[in-house]
C-alpha cells in the first residue's frame, strides 16, 4: 500500500508540474509570432514563480510600496523582480528548515524539543535572507555612488562652465561617468530620460533623489532646484557644491585612515604577537629546561 502512494504522490505532483510550466494557447501562439521574445529559461521560472510568489505578497498597492523603493535604490527595475522576490521568500524557509531537519536526522542526535527548535530557526533565517540580501546589495550600490559622484560632480561644472545646458550636461557626464560607475550613469540617464518625456527639472531631481536614497544626491538636488527658483548662477552653484564634496571624500579618507591603527589592534594580538613571542623567548625557554632540568633532577 505504501509504494502505491508514493507512486500516486509523485505522478500527481509531475502532472501538476507539467501542467503548470506547458504554456497556454495564446502562450503558443506568442511563441510562434515571437520566439526570440517568449522563450528561455526565465519565463519556465517566472510561471513557477507566479503561484509561489502569491502566498507571500501583502496587500496593497505596489507603486508607492517602501519595498519598490528598495528594489529602484538596489537598481531592480525589471517588472518581474518582485514576483521572483516573494517566491524565494515564500521557498526559501521550506527549503531551509527541510535541509536542517534532514541534517539533524541523520547526522545528529539531539532530542525532538531541539530539533524542533533548530528548525524554526532554520525557517527564519529563510524569511530574512532575501531582505538582508536585499539591503546588502542596496548598500554596496550606494557607495559606488557616493564614491563616484565626486568625480560627477566635477565634470558637469566643466560641461557648465564650457556653455553647455545642464540638461546637455546630465547626458555627457551619464556618457562619461559610465566608465566609473555604471550605477551612477544609469540614474543620470534615467533623470535626462524623464526631462525629455516633459517632466519638471525640480520632479526628475526629487527622483533621482529617492531612487539612489545618497544624501549627497539629496543635497545636489536641493541645491538645484533653489538655483532655478532664486535665479542663481548654476556654475557658482556646482562650484560650492564640488568644494564640498571633496572636502567630504578627504574627510571620509582621513576617517578610514584612522580607524587602521585600532582595527590592526586585534589581528596583531592575536595571531603576530603570539608568533613573535614564540620566536624570542622559544629557544631561551629551550635553553633553559635544559640547564635547570638536571639541576631540579639531582644527580643520578
Amino acid at each position: 500500500m505504501l509504494p502505491l502512494l508514493i507512486f500516486l504522490t509523485f505522478a500527481f505532483a509531475g502532472a501538476g508540474l507539467y501542467v503548470l510550466t506547458s504554456p497556454t494557447a495564446t502562450q503558443r501562439r506568442v511563441n510562434a509570432l515571437a520566439p526570440e521574445l517568449a522563450s528561455g529559461w526565465t519565463v519556465t521560472a517566472l510561471r513557477l514563480a507566479q503561484p509561489l510568489a502569491g502566498l507571500s505578497t501583502p496587500e496593497g498597492a505596489w507603486e508607492g510600496s517602501p519595498l519598490r523603493i528598495q528594489f529602484a535604490q538596489a537598481g531592480l527595475r525589471h517588472p518581474d523582480a518582485r514576483i521572483l522576490y516573494y517566491a524565494t521568500r515564500t521557498v526559501l524557509p521550506l527549503l531551509l528548515s527541510v535541509l536542517v531537519y534532514a541534517y539533524l536526522r541523520n547526522f545528529s542526535a539531539v532530542g525532538s524539543l531541539p530539533q524542533l527548535f533548530y528548525v524554526l530557526c532554520g525557517a527564519l533565517a529563510g524569511v530574512y535572507l532575501p531582505n538582508v540580501l536585499l539591503r546588502w546589495h542596496i548598500a554596496r550600490r550606494k557607495r559606488e555612488i557616493v564614491e563616484a559622484f565626486p568625480d560627477a560632480s566635477d565634470l558637469m561644472l566643466v560641461c557648465v562652465d564650457a556653455g553647455l545646458g545642464l540638461d546637455a550636461a546630465f547626458t555627457r557626464v551619464a556618457e562619461e561617468i559610465r566608465v566609473r560607475s555604471r550605477a551612477l550613469a544609469d540614474e543620470l540617464h534615467l533623470t535626462n530620460l524623464e526631462l525629455r518625456a516633459g517632466a519638471t527639472r525640480e520632479t526628475s531631481l526629487r527622483h533621482l533623489a529617492v531612487r539612489t536614497g545618497v544624501a549627497e544626491l539629496s543635497q545636489f538636488a536641493s541645491m538645484l532646484v533653489q538655483a532655478d527658483k532664486f535665479g542663481t548662477d548654476v556654475a557658482d552653484s556646482l562650484r560650492v557644491f564640488s568644494d564640498e564634496l571633496r572636502h567630504k571624500r578627504q574627510m571620509r579618507a582621513e576617517e578610514a585612515a584612522a580607524k587602521v591603527p585600532t582595527k590592526l589592534l586585534f589581528p596583531l594580538v592575536l595571531f603576530i604577537f603570539p608568533s613573535i613571542i614564540m620566536v624570542i623567548m622559544g629557544p631561551a625557554a629551550i635553553r633553559v629546561v635544559r640547564t635547570l632540568l638536571p639541576l631540579i633532577n639531582g644527580p643520578g
